[in-house]
């Protein structure tokens, strides 16, 4: 199916087309008609399959007609990260290049005037992060009794931010004679019962009903020691060809030791995490997607809200101790049909948080000791399998040897420290 079957109008199809995009994705082609109808929608679907698009066209496309009143938007869209917020607005930008409606980013780190400034004049969508919005209603400088249309993209990631109590808090301030979209990277039952509370009647659209990785994406697991764990991933910097890599860090420790260690060795680096000034993560997200920075050092409040053309490779310094982080981080490469690369280092008693990994992607991931890594190699995959299998099976006294009970039993110990003793088999 092409953009001109599903309903948008010419300005935006223009847009579109500028833009380089041929033929909306399955999400796309599936939602954009049902929120054209005016339906209530429940979406879920894997990162980078074009989720943003497909509420943001059929948004452009049904608030071309109107007019936005004096600090009353006629749109919300709520997000929980600003650079999520920063990438939906960007979205909306491209989409509404030819058209005229009026748009505000609420987020933190920006001055208030010039929020108020823009809100006063009247916007037809207003894109925020839950905390920067109250900070605004609590002013009185926003008021949502004439919103038409609300989203709520990245449920999930609402909830496991502690965000949901702002979006119920919101909710109750809104016309109950509304459309809402409720998009989610993933769907547990928990985020059902969340949703059941916002639509009316919902049409239910899951692309990707569980986490999964993208066929697009080789992934690769290195054993490592800590102590060796810097200089095994500059061999690994040179041994691939690099175009621009994202590296997550599960301690903002490991950011600055990170970013300081490659920047002595040559690589130009910046960083991104939560204590930085908002001023400072734009200029490193700007930085990195300008090609000034070849790679981008980041914790995973920004793992959702990076989006960079044609990313080559993801590391993860650290196994996420969150097993759907792993599917979130990765999937920054890989996207548009281009090929990428995730490697994953992984220490002695990261077994248990690989295993939850595994389990939820349903397939095992390629596993290297690092001993077999060539520096001279000039493709990671040359690495000889057999030899590489027979290492594994080797006792290394770096790592320990374990036989693990069923998968089952460590599941229940996920949020547990070291795996118990009575779990393991003598």
């Amino acid at each position: 199916m092409s953009f001109e079957k599903l309903g948008l109008c010419s300005e935006i199809l223009k847009s579109i087309k500028e833009k380089g995009y041929v033929n909306p994705t399955e999400i796309q082609e599936r939602a954009i008609p049902q929120v054209l109808m005016g339906r209530d929608l429940l979406g879920c679907a894997q990162t980078g399959t074009g989720k943003t698009g497909s509420f943001i066209m059929p948004l452009v496309e049904i608030l071309n007609t109107g007019k936005a009143k004096s600090r009353m938007p006629r749109s919300l869209v709520l997000a929980p990260t600003r650079e999520l917020a920063m990438q939906v607005s960007e979205e909306f930008n491209l989409i509404n290049k030819h058209l005229r409606l009026q748009m505000a980013l609420l987020i933190g780190g920006v001055s208030f005037v010039e929020q108020d400034n823009k809100l006063a004049k009247g916007v037809d969508v207003l894109i925020a992060t839950p905390g920067r919005l109250l900070d605004h209603i609590d002013r009185g400088k926003v008021i949502l009794k004439d919103l038409k249309i609300l989203i709520i993209d990245e449920a999930d990631r609402m909830l496991d931010m502690g965000f949901i109590p702002d979006i119920i808090k919101i909710n109750k301030l809104l016309p109950k004679i509304r459309q809402t979209l409720f998009f989610s990277a993933t769907l547990s039952n928990e985020i059902r019962n969340i949703g059941e509370n916002f639509l009316i009647n919902p049409k239910e659209i899951s692309i990707s009903p569980h986490s999964s990785t993208s066929s697009n994406i080789e992934s690769f697991l290195i054993k490592t020691i800590k102590n060796n764990k810097l200089n095994d991933l500059r061999k690994i910097l040179n041994i691939e060809k690099v175009k621009n890599a994202v590296i997550f860090c599960n301690r903002k420790v490991d950011i600055n030791k990170v970013n300081t260690f490659l920047k002595k060795n040559n690589f130009k680096t910046v960083c991104l995490h939560g204590d930085m000034s908002q001023s400072s993560r734009i200029q490193s997200l700007e930085d990195f997607k300008d090609g000034l920075a070849k790679i981008l050092i980041a914790s995973d409040v920004a793992a959702r809200g990076i989006d960079v053309a044609g990313l080559s490779h993801v590391f993860n310094y650290d196994v996420p101790i969150n097993p759907e982080d792993y599917v979130h981080r990765i999937g920054r490469t890989g996207r548009a049909g281009l090929r990428g690369k995730a490697f994953t280092f992984c220490e002695d008693g990261d077994e248990k948080n690989v295993l939850t990994i595994e389990k939820l992607i349903k397939k095992s991931i390629q596993t290297y000791h690092f001993n077999d890594i060539n520096s001279e190699s000039t493709d990671f995959k040359n690495i000889s399998s057999e030899q590489n299998n027979q290492k594994i099976k080797e006792t290394n006294t770096k790592f320990k040897k374990v036989n693990f009970l069923p998968i089952e039993n460590f599941l229940n110990f996920k949020e547990s420290g070291q795996i118990p003793n009575f779990l393991t088999k003598k």
